[in-house]
């Protein structure tokens, strides 16, 4: 053992008096451009470290700069998100004065077709119950509104003021079951009792067998029933179904969507045997 550790501690002297040795050759000795071998290899060792090192820290400023850019345009994102959100809400409200603006016109323009004494009125609520299709409205018996006063929009009728109070009133929709309306054929001048079915549609009663109709027919107010003036739009045959000669059912679609009512005018003082306020 103990000549085992002599021959270790011999081998390690020699080995480092070799390279002691290799070293002051290498000090001495020269390359063609003059430069000592020892200081050549000392400097290409630390050249190439310097390089690894330049390249790490190149590349971790690399990824700390896209890190950077990466936040930056997170932050930007979020505020174009923003910016859409503050516009699509922007245009929302923009489309909807438009539409407002728009239902308004047609109101104004019925009125004056109408030349009947009318009062502007705004739908506040909607039925309470399924069982009646009705609406209420901004206006009562203090601005002069009656029981059985019919209501009516740009797009045709809508129905009759059934509760009046002093500042607001119910108004029975078209649609409603124990509504009803005398109707015309426009194309035929066929006539009959239009009927709410609770529903979207309103059924076409007491027709002659003989009546000519068709679908798509165009059907308005006959002024029969006292309550709607003559010639204002109801809407039109969708459905028709015969058994033999007679009429089993003829349904019609209301030209009013009853679900988006948002302005009326109620007819103060309608006189039903003038065709939209005219003369016949």
């Amino acid at each position: 053992m103990f000549i085992l550790q002599i021959r270790h501690r011999t081998g390690s002297l020699f080995l480092m008096a070799v390279v002691g040795h290799l070293i002051l050759i290498s000090a001495q000795v020269t390359t063609r451009t003059g430069v000592p071998i020892l200081s050549a290899v000392t400097f290409g060792a630390l050249s190439e470290l310097q390089r690894v090192a330049a390249v790490g820290v190149g590349a971790l400023r690399g990824v700390w700069a896209g890190y950077l850019d990466l936040r930056g345009v997170r932050t930007e994102n979020e505020a174009l998100k923003r910016e859409l959100s503050d516009l699509q809400v922007r245009y929302q409200s923009e489309r909807a004065t438009a539409q407002r603006s728009e239902a308004l016109r047609a109101l104004l323009q019925l009125r004056d077709r109408t030349r009947l004494p009318t009062i502007a009125a705004e739908v506040i609520a909607g039925s309470a119950t399924p069982e009646l299709r009705a609406v209420t409205i901004d206006k009562g018996t203090a601005d002069g509104l009656r029981t059985d006063m019919a209501v009516i929009s740009g797009a045709g009728v809508v129905g009759r003021v059934v509760t009046p109070g002093a500042h607001a009133a119910a108004v029975q929709l078209l649609v409603d079951r124990s509504a009803a309306v005398g109707g015309l054929v426009e194309r035929s001048r066929t006539q009959g009792v239009l009927v709410g079915t609770g529903g979207g549609e309103l059924r076409f009663e007491y027709v002659s067998e003989t009546a000519d109709l068709k679908e798509g027919d165009h059907v308005v107010t006959s002024g029969i029933d006292g309550i709607y003036p003559k010639g204002f739009l109801i809407g039109a045959v969708v459905h028709i179904e015969k058994a033999g000669t007679s009429y089993k059912e003829i349904r019609i679609r209301p030209s009013v969507d009853f679900a988006a009512i948002e302005e009326v005018l109620v007819v103060l003082a309608p006189d039903v045997t003038r065709p939209g306020g005219g003369g016949e």
